[in-house]
């Protein structure tokens, strides 16, 4: 029989309770002299085959005789009105054993008549009704789990020891589950809001509700607040009638506390540091803690941190630092950071302590009785509500500190425990690293930048030949820099040099070998090299380099260098003539717009081979511009990738440039949105050149003879152009230096003709053409020297001079700044 049908039947009096036990009337020589009909059902004798013989013939070995012998005589009885229970064996009426619970009750002492009462029933039953009525005790005041029974009103109407002591109460006969705790809310999801609607929902469905978690405080502990598991049985009797609700409650307040601990910890792991922002990792902090830790969070850094510099070891001195996040920061964004504000903490401040000690302070209320007996805060007068209790964490990283965290409670007075500690320091903790992570990022973003714009053109040159605008598009994003390249390089006579090449790869390493790339190219630029000639002198360099850093390779020692494979080109326009002259090296050709007409073409220039790889030599190709004509250059990153066509991307090229009146900028913007909607996966440099034609008023040009007297015909007609112009200030200097550079031309140079060029732009520039190719050289002459001043008076007087080669020759300039009149510049 199970325990519960043993407690149904037996209405809670146990199965050797006299009123429903086997029982035997013995006499005092323990003759059987009565026996029950409960008696012959357990053992199967009958009235007659029993009475009148004594007790132990029906025992089942001597060993249970002997010990009968010692409990039954009269000297053995127990004392008047207590049982004595044990079990025998005893042999049933078909010879069977039946293990049996016996008690004695001593019926007249006086040793006459019936001397006492034996009680029988089955062991097994017996010891489970005695095992359940132990349990039950232990239930009632040994369990911890407290224990409340409700009837079908949801009313108290029985607890347990341990609902006592956790609660602090015993008035609880009549409450209903809501008035037994104060401010109380269930935790668990997928439950009624209130413990009276779920225990209905246990009586209407019945079906047991198993660890719903529910927070509230108890009148023990009326200012903490506490966490019960709670588990809801339905009562019901043996006929199924409804009896209520049995609650099981067990104080889980310390382990729900640290598993939302390691639940906050779990999420801060995840969720803070997920950039390398340091403002939006202070956000990620706040966003994790409140209001599940704390119920504000703000975070200060040191100044240096935030500019990526390497932070002080150790302490940090109190002063000035940075909030870059704290209560109404709002939302950060990629487009709207948090504005980050400067915060200078006085000395007996707790974070100014936390700075300078290295360690957390804790800050909380002091109360003292006030006048009605009541403990009133003593504060001081601040402009804004202080929180009730803070908690300052320094924010530290390999023994340095980089700032401070704050953790505010409102309304709280009960002083921090060991867990909260350990969480918050955990917290800042992986804060620090992260934050430490983002201010390393800022040092090698910035030392990335400052290389990127030193490499980089960052403000084109004003140019009279040519309207100019730019956009660069790195595919390292986060750091910025890229091995795309382009440039404007302003060459004599106001051409101009434009340039454009990629690196392989990209990131840092490509974007230091673009700048070396980019300084060779203007250094030959500057020489005057035809396009082809500059390129096959770039090669030149790329393979040197490659060969002085070989590499073995599968044990042969190989060229390697990062420009080894770099595509470029190189153009030089002429605003005087319209020319422009192109060399490519495995480069895209550009596409070249016709004012007039419109349309879009990618001229078909030679293909040399792209640098290092040596092969087919360079060659340049020769463009005729009209004024107007709208030039795009730019890197292949704008025309090819992977997901792209490049015919497709070429005709979106074509359909934006068709557009060529537009404003430069503008035709920027709507080619990188059309052609890269998206991210982009390799550099990108595009240049738009909208070219110009000088006038003919600005330019003059003469030829002149190898006669001497050519001289002083050069010097009358520089010097009358010049008047015209308007720029008699510069007539003397402009006098003697066409006067030098022409008496040179006609001393040195081999016969054949000489011009002169004039040209009136942002400078005066002065031009000398002949045959000759033999450099000129500055030197200071000796004092008994005839000659050999002419061209230091020339580098002298004039703002910058030179020599350019062409294929027929050389061309000696000199530049002159114009004097300004009557505030402009003289145009």
């Amino acid at each position: 029989m199970s325990a519960v049908h043993a407690a149904r039947d037996a209405d809670f009096h146990g199965p050797l309770d006299f009123s429903r036990a086997a029982t035997a009337v013995l006499d005092a020589d323990d003759t059987v002299v009565g026996w029950s009909p409960a008696a012959q059902r357990l053992l199967g004798y009958l009235p007659q085959e029993v009475l009148g013989r004594p007790v132990g013939t029906i025992l089942a070995d001597r060993a249970d005789r002997s010990r009968t012998a010692a409990v039954l005589p009269g000297a053995g009885l127990p004392a008047a009105g207590r049982v004595r229970r044990q079990v025998l064996r005893m042999r049933h009426r078909d010879g069977r054993v039946v293990r049996v619970a016996t008690a004695v009750l001593p019926l007249s002492p006086a040793g006459t008549g019936p001397a006492r009462l034996l009680a029988v029933a089955d062991a097994d039953e017996t010891e489970q009704w005695e095992a359940m009525q132990a349990m039950l005790r232990g239930l009632a005041t040994q369990s911890p789990v407290g224990l409340a029974i409700y009837d079908t009103d949801l009313r108290v109407v029985w607890t347990n020891a341990a609902l006592y002591s956790e609660m602090g109460t015993t008035q609880y006969a009549g409450l209903g589950p809501d008035e037994m705790v104060a401010d109380g809310e269930i935790l668990s999801e997928r439950y009624p809001p209130t413990l009276e609607e779920t225990m209905r929902r246990v009586m209407a469905t019945g079906e047991p509700v198993i660890q719903l978690h529910y927070r509230g405080r108890p009148p023990a502990d009326p200012e903490r607040d506490h966490v019960w598991s709670c588990s809801y049985y339905w009562l019901r009797d043996a006929s199924g009638a409804s009896l209520g609700v049995c609650e099981e409650t067990m104080d889980v307040t310390d382990r729900y506390l640290a598993q939302q601990r390691l639940d906050l910890l779990v999420r801060a792991g995840g969720q803070v540091g997920t950039t390398l922002d340091m403002t939006r990792t202070a956000q990620e902090l706040s966003e994790v803690t409140v209001p599940q830790f704390a119920d504000e969070v703000t975070v200060d850094l040191l100044e240096a941190v935030l500019e990526g510099d390497q932070p002080t070891w150790g302490t940090a001195p109190a002063g000035e630092v940075i909030r870059v996040w704290g209560p109404g920061s709002g939302a950060a964004t990629a487009e709207r950071p948090a504005a980050p504000r400067r915060i200078d903490y006085p000395p007996d401040s707790p974070q100014a302590r936390s700075l300078s000690s290295g360690c957390s302070v804790q800050e909380r209320p002091v109360h003292t009785e006030g006048t009605d007996g009541q403990p009133q805060a003593q504060t001081q007068p601040q402009p804004q509500p202080q929180p009730s209790a803070r908690l300052v964490v320094p924010l530290r990283a390999e023994g340095a500190t980089l700032g401070v965290v704050t953790f505010a409670w409102d309304r709280r007075r009960d002083p921090f425990d060991a867990g909260e500690l350990a969480v918050a320091d955990e917290l800042v903790a992986r804060t620090a690293v992260s934050i430490d992570n983002a201010r390393r990022y800022t040092r090698e973003h910035t030392a990335a930048l400052m290389l990127q714009h030193s490499l980089l053109p960052q403000n084109l040159p004003e140019l009279s030949g040519v309207e100019l605008a730019h956009r660069y598009l790195p595919a390292d994003n986060k750091a910025g820099v890229g091995g795309d390249w382009f440039d404007v390089i302003p060459l004599s006579g106001t051409r101009v040099g434009l340039v454009v090449g990629d690196v392989v790869g990209h990131g840092l390493r490509a974007a230091a070998t673009m700048g070396r790339l980019r300084t060779s190219v203007r250094a030959l630029a500057r020489l005057d090299f035809a396009p082809d000639e500059l390129l096959a002198r770039l090669d030149d360099l790329v393979n040197q380099a490659a060969n002085e850093g070989a590499v073995p390779v599968d044990g042969h020692t190989m060229p390697y260098d990062e420009a080894l494979g770099v595509t470029c080109l190189y153009a030089v326009y002429d605003p005087v003539s319209g020319l422009c002259r192109m060399a490519r090296a495995g480069h895209p050709p550009p596409a070249v717009v016709d004012p007039a007409a419109g349309s879009v073409t990618f001229p078909d220039l030679p293909a040399g081979p792209p640098l290092g790889l040596g092969g087919l030599p360079f060659e340049t190709a020769e463009l005729k511009l009209s004024e107007g004509s709208l030039v795009a250059l730019f890197t292949d990153g704008l025309v090819q990738s992977r997901d792209r066509d490049l015919t497709d991307q070429l005709d979106g090229l074509r359909s934006v440039l068709t557009e060529h009146r537009r404003p430069l900028d503008e035709l920027c913007d709507r080619t990188v949105e059309t052609l890269l909607p998206g991210s982009v996966d390799d550099d990108v440099a595009l240049l738009l050149v909208r070219t110009r034609m000088l006038g003919r008023h600005q330019v003059a040009v003469w030829d002149l003879s190898s006669d001497p007297e050519a001289v002083g015909f050069a010097r009358a007609v520089a010097t009358k152009k010049v008047g015209e112009w308007g720029l008699e200030a510069l007539s003397f200097t402009t006098e003697l230096v066409v006067s030098e550079l022409v008496t040179n031309a006609i001393r040195h140079a081999p016969s054949g003709p000489i011009q002169l060029r004039l040209i009136r732009d942002r400078t005066l520039i002065c031009e000398v053409s002949d045959s000759g190719h033999t450099s000129p050289h500055l030197r200071h002459a000796r004092s008994d020297d005839e000659g050999g001043r002419g061209l230091f008076l020339v580098a002298q007087m004039t703002q910058q001079w030179g020599t350019r080669y062409t294929s027929t020759g050389k061309t000696i300039w000199a530049e002159q700044p114009l004097v300004p009149e009557g505030g402009a510049d003289g145009f």
